[in-house]
């Protein structure tokens, strides 16, 4: 099969994490006979330098025009602070995010038995820890209209939410329940926030179209402080926009590191794929960061393209490489390996057509002894 597909690598440490979910694609491609085109296009602070604009017009037509959207990071400290910036990386990604309909963003959450040691959690806490957030992603207040006085002492942002912007991500992750443990948290401020009480109206209202799902109702407060004390308890997790984004980023710390979280944002025509993490800057060049979180983001494509073998195949040797330590400086702390040498070891497993596995042994050495 032909795939076409749109790399934004964008900024910090998004060129070098990108060029090894690249190479697991490749990969998968020679694996199983699939032909994937990547075209790269600037995006963010990286597109700003050269073009003045976070998203040109160029990549944007690309995205439209491509099966699928492989995203790396966005984000530069020179933007960060400079309260005073009328043009920032980040107003790129959210008006990607509405010009290509990704309504929603889907979070899959879990916790690695052999990594239950590096989460500042309890391990008995977390052990089998496996949800999904699903975040709305195109309205709310990041979308709002934003106002300051003239004199710059007070400031304001709008929060608004329709029906038909609820109602969209919530079938897919009542969907999403049905396939898992059948349970949907919705998690809200409904004893604040106008939005809030329609998020709950509207979202109580779909749920008898799901009987089998079991329904219940967080407010984003508590739900912060269950994510702490017991993650186990969620299954598939609903929310806003801004509650997802805090969310999300918190329950990246039941991994043991927030370079292992994938994510997907899907709309009804278009795809996007990329890693929770920001552009973490300061690692930009220096070989440390973990592109496990953009491989895994690479499985989800996979799936979105309909290939679940290969998929499969991906997160396969992805549990292979946290199994056997193969990792960065952030899992791996006394003998890690460089961002192009656990995209490498990625790729040869992937490509190990004989399903042996790979003798940990003489990877120091460079080489892939096969038992």
């Amino acid at each position: 099969m032909k795939f076409n597909i749109a790399v934004l690598p964008g900024d910090g440490i998004g060129p070098e994490i990108t060029q090894q979910s690249v190479k697991v694609l490749k990969a998968v491609a020679d694996r199983f006979d699939h032909e994937f085109n990547f075209e790269e296009a600037v995006v963010g602070a990286a597109a700003i330098d050269q073009l003045g604009d976070p998203l040109p017009e160029s990549t944007l037509e690309l995205c439209k025009n491509s099966d699928a959207v492989l995203f790396g990071a966005i984000g530069d400290p020179k933007y960060d602070n400079d309260p005073s910036a009328k043009v920032r990386p980040e107003q790129g990604l959210l008006r990607l995010r509405k010009e290509l309909g990704l309504f929603a963003n889907i979070r899959p959450v879990r916790a690695y038995e052999s990594l239950l040691h590096k989460s500042p959690l309890k391990p008995e806490n977390i052990e089998g820890a496996d949800m999904v957030i699903f975040r709305e992603l195109t309205g709310g207040i990041y979308f709002g209209k934003k106002s300051t006085a003239e004199d710059g002492r007070s400031a304001s942002d709008l929060c608004t939410y329709s029906v038909e912007e609820i109602e969209r991500v919530a079938h897919l992750a009542f969907k999403a329940a049905e396939d898992r443990r059948k349970k949907l948290t919705l998690v809200d401020k409904a004893n604040v926030l106008e939005t809030s009480r329609l998020w709950r109206k509207t979202v109580t209202e779909i749920a008898r179209q799901y009987p089998e799902v079991k329904v219940d109702y967080l407010f984003v407060d508590n739900a912060a402080m269950q994510m702490i004390l017991n993650p186990k308890q969620f299954d598939v997790i609903l929310t806003e926009n801004m509650f997802g984004d805090i969310i999300s980023d918190e329950a990246s710390v039941i991994g043991g590191s927030i370079g292992l979280l994938e994510s997907a944002s899907v709309g009804t025509k278009n795809a996007l794929f990329e890693p929770i993490h920001g552009s973490y800057p300061q690692a930009a060049g220096k070989g440390i960061a973990n592109p496990v979180a953009s491989v895994l983001s690479t499985a989800m494509l996979l799936d979105h393209l309909g290939l679940k073998k290969e998929a499969e195949t991906v997160r396969m040797a992805v549990e292979l490489s946290i199994k056997l330590n193969v990792c960065t400086n952030d899992i791996n702390t006394d003998n890690h390996y460089s961002t192009e040498r656990v995209g490498d070891f990625l790729e040869s497993v992937i490509s190990d057509t004989e399903g042996h596995i790979v003798n940990n042994e003489n990877l120091n050495l460079g080489q892939m002894t096969i038992i």
